[in-house]
């Protein structure tokens, strides 16, 4: 652990040295988070309506958080890195060094986002007061769950990620695979809360990774309920089970590939 643990604050502090770079991606996340709150302001023409259960200052900040969870939390090392070690063979290497190449890949993508996150999720309490003000009823007594829950999302999609990019193992280019599951979060996932959807579809995406990544972290931010947050935490529970379970047998598999091709 203490190794895992050294990579990541040596990823950490090697990326303050690239903060104005890290800058630079807010005009994205401005550009996009003027048109939608826009958007839902005028779709909100009554400051006191309340639509499915939302009213407009609870709509935008759920729009503002979920699109923090997805802009903070994105580089290539889980995207681009990994399926260019596999398919150039440098994955041959990394895997006889002294540490697991999926907890070392793991480590140095929450080292390289950590600073990144912190720095959105100032950027987005900023934007969001200054158009709607704070978060109704928000409870300071309820931040260690929320950690709990937002950390959990986090490392559900770093894992959903990795295991996109070791079908690189058995395929070209995971790239197209990586397109879809980036549109279902940021689609789905991150401009329209389950409830927005007709009532048929939002059991079924309850078992997406939408629920447990952007949706359910957000729901609690926004309206925290103890209910809520044990159903969200079993939900990710669950998933960081199937998804762990899923990465070590695909990994290895992969790996059993490459060695019975001769590396």
């Amino acid at each position: 652990m203490k190794k895992y643990l050294y990579i990541y604050k040596a990823t950490l502090i090697e990326n303050l040295s690239y903060i104005p770079n890290i800058a630079l991606g807010f005009i994205n996340f401005f550009v996009m988070m003027f048109v939608f709150l826009n958007l839902w302001q005028y779709i909100y023409s009554d400051s006191s309506q309340i639509i499915n259960g939302y009213t407009n200052s609870q709509m935008i900040w759920y729009v503002l958080i979920t699109e923090v969870l997805w802009f903070g939390t994105r580089n290539k090392i889980l995207t681009t890195d990994i399926s260019q070690d596999i398919k150039s063979g440098n994955i041959a290497y990394n895997i006889n060094k002294p540490y697991n190449y999926v907890f070392y890949i793991i480590a140095k993508h929450l080292g390289e986002i950590t600073i990144k996150f912190i720095m959105f999720t100032i950027v987005g309490i900023i934007i969001g007061i200054c158009f709607v003000g704070p978060i109704e009823n928000f409870n300071f007594m309820n931040i260690v769950f929320l950690l709990i829950t937002v950390l959990l999302g986090i490392l559900i999609n770093s894992i959903l990620r990795i295991i996109i990019s070791i079908f690189s193992f058995w395929i070209e280019d995971s790239t197209p695979f990586h397109w879809v599951y980036d549109k279902l979060i940021l689609v789905l996932g991150t401009l329209f809360p389950i409830e927005m959807f007709p009532k048929v579809l939002q059991p079924i995406m309850k078992f997406t990774p939408i629920y447990v990544v952007t949706y359910g972290p957000a729901k609690l931010i926004i309206d925290f309920t103890m209910k809520n947050f044990i159903h969200i935490l079993v939900a990710q529970i669950i998933y960081l089970v199937i998804t762990i379970s899923l990465i070590v047998i695909l990994y290895e598999k992969g790996v059993k590939k490459l060695n019975v091709n001769g590396g």
